[in-house]
């Protein structure tokens, strides 16, 4: 298998989407502000250019979050499920992922015309999806490493409300907890200083994206709090959250954003596990971690991209998830096993 690095610089990379006619711009399943706001600051870049250049349709695999849609505003996007793409596009750019698994409703559509796919990512792990790519795990989101790329392009990073300066804030502030993890290097912050100058309004973007959620989202958190557990001297904390927590909440998939990260205020817990099972037999696993601490038990820091590919998911260092078939109970087991596995392995790098 080709080993998923970086084999094409910005220049290069914009190079190839400035020589296309026709683009289809595409990020992970279920997006989130960072795949969204890639696909939508490098549409917006293209459409300021006044129609010079390719054309782009942005392809979203669902569900879209109301909070994403909001952010989306008046730029199109077509969802896979209702819309599956057809013919015409001579390229593809893929981005904020590089795995066959988080692009399973597009997959059959996207392997034919891998030799022009174009790729932009940030996670440590892929596959051979895109022949021309730029992965940069030091990058604190792919929104960041597209700006090189549009400046390549000469696109215009404009400000203000529905800007590309807000998609490419969207992605740098969603991916970094609003800049409180380990990712929010200088280089970051450099940028956020960049966008906001620009005209970015990060106080109504935080409004917009976090203090938006709905009622139900209380009721699930509450039920998530009320079977916490801890392990490992309480080093580890695990939630989960069953099919009846969601018919009693009438909560969704779509008000479980930041629930796993609560525990985490907690000062001993060095990890936090959300298991819900939002439909039966379908759990989704979200793990996090607290950077540069003591592992389990005094030993190595645990890596959540390694926790989360044991159940075929992915991520980062400290932020990652997976979807099992399997119902919460099980996969709570499953999960206490791969966290006793891990637990032993080499420390964690930062990324």
């Amino acid at each position: 298998m080709t080993a998923y690095r970086s084999n094409a610089t910005a220049p290069e990379i914009a190079g190839r989407i400035q020589a296309a006619r026709r683009i289809l711009l595409t990020t992970h399943v279920r997006p989130d502000g960072d795949g969204m706001g890639a696909a939508l600051a490098l549409w917006r870049a293209m459409e300021a250019r006044g129609g010079t250049g390719p054309s782009a349709d942005i392809y979203l695999m669902g569900p879209v979050e109301p909070r994403l849609e909001v952010i989306a505003g008046s730029t199109p996007y077509r969802l896979v499920e209702a819309e599956p793409p057809g013919d015409g596009y001579d390229l593809a750019v893929v981005l904020d992922t590089g795995s066959w698994a988080q692009l399973q409703p597009l997959a059959e559509w996207l392997r034919p015309r891998q030799k022009n796919i174009v790729g932009v990512d940030h996670h440590s792990k892929g596959d051979d999806v895109a022949a021309v790519r730029i992965v940069d795990t030091t990058a604190a989101s792919t929104t960041q490493l597209l700006v090189p790329i549009l400046d390549a392009m000469g696109c215009p990073i404009t400000g203000g409300a529905g800007s590309v300066a807000e998609a490419l804030f969207v992605g740098l502030a969603t991916d970094t907890g609003w800049f409180r993890f380990s990712s929010a290097n200088a280089k970051a912050f450099r940028l956020a200083a960049r966008l906001i100058e620009l005209g970015v309004d990060k106080t109504h973007l935080y409004q917009t994206i976090e203090e938006t959620f709905r009622v139900q989202r209380l009721a699930l958190q509450a039920c998530a709090l009320a079977s916490l557990e801890y392990a490992h001297d309480g080093a580890v904390a695990i939630m989960s959250l069953r099919p009846s927590d969601f018919q009693a909440t009438g909560g969704s998939a779509e008000d479980l954003s930041e629930l796993v990260n609560m525990p985490m205020a907690v000062r001993r817990v060095q990890v936090s596990v959300l298991l819900a099972e939002t439909l039966s037999n379908r759990t989704k696993i979200s793990f996090r971690s607290k950077p540069r601490t003591p592992g389990l038990d005094g030993g190595p820091t645990i890596d959540m991209n390694v926790l989360a590919q044991h159940f075929g998911g992915g991520g980062h260092v400290h932020a990652a998830g997976a979807h099992v078939n399997t119902d919460v109970d099980r996969a709570r087991d499953a999960v206490f096993a791969a966290i006793e596995k891990v637990g032993a392995a080499v420390p964690a790098k930062e990324s």
